[in-house]
């Protein structure tokens, strides 16, 4: 079992470049911390390359990784790795997965964000999207990267419950036209009131940025644009609020 007690381990060197995403990309891994999501990392197939634990903690006895190499470290390796304030002293690297894998079929729920900048909106329309049964969300051009350890800790582990793609949102509402998968924007400008809607076994719903709303490309591809009214003095709603309160209704 390999051991590590120096931060200028190479090794150690090469996690902490995961946090910036030009490594993640050319690695083609990721790093997640924390006990809540390493293990919901675990439940996937072939997802988890790595465990490094402090040596002042315990594996849970439950956790399955036969085929994952273990690591032990002092606890400043970890601390070195970490992003947040106080480390559980246990990190993971992850195979990012292929884009490719998922289809969208006639029958799908599926959340689009349109450049929607904000990690931890991102992670938490993620997190929203999983516990309102959604099948699918995609991640259009211009979105926070879902690999940042902000995104990833937002979701609370949602990241590794549903399918997750990422590209241009122009050829994914074209496949759900193609599927008879109706369209929902979000914007005022001839929108409609959402609850005008009758909710439906399958639709797309497309979130726009938190300041400037959805592009103008997209917005003219959908069937209907959406919107909240707002009761109070409030100017607008925090988009991630937006997206729980549409995904809840239109899935009914």
């Amino acid at each position: 079992m390999k051991y590590i007690e120096s931060v200028k381990n190479n090794q150690v060197k090469q996690w902490k470049k995961l946090h910036k995403k030009k490594e993640r990309e050319k690695s083609g891994t990721f790093i997640i911390e924390g006990f809540h999501l390493i293990e919901e990392a675990l439940k996937v197939n072939d997802l988890v390359e790595i465990i490094i634990i402090s040596e002042d903690r315990s594996i849970p006895k439950h956790w399955e990784f036969n085929e994952i190499e273990l690591i032990y470290a002092v606890p400043s390796v970890l601390k070195e790795i970490s992003e947040t304030e106080t480390p559980q002293g246990v990190t993971a690297i992850c195979r990012i997965p292929k884009n490719n894998q998922q289809t969208i079929n006639q029958h799908h729920k599926l959340l689009m964000l349109d450049q929607v900048q904000d990690p931890g909106n991102v992670g938490t329309m993620i997190r929203t999207a999983d516990a309102a049964g959604m099948d699918m969300v995609i991640l259009g051009e211009g979105c926070a990267d879902l690999y940042s350890s902000k995104v990833i800790r937002s979701t609370q582990g949602s990241i590794f419950h549903l399918p997750i793609l990422r590209g241009e949102l122009s050829d994914y509402i074209k496949l759900c036209k193609l599927q008879n998968i109706p369209v929902y924007g979000t914007a005022l400008t001839n929108g409609v009131v959402y609850h005008e809607m009758k909710p439906s076994s399958s639709f797309a719903l497309i979130l726009g940025n938190e300041g400037s709303g959805m592009s103008e490309n997209h917005l003219v591809q959908t069937d209907k644009n959406l919107f909240i009214p707002i009761h109070g003095k409030s100017e607008s709603l925090n988009v991630g609020v937006a997206a729980g309160i549409l995904m809840y209704y239109l899935r009914g």
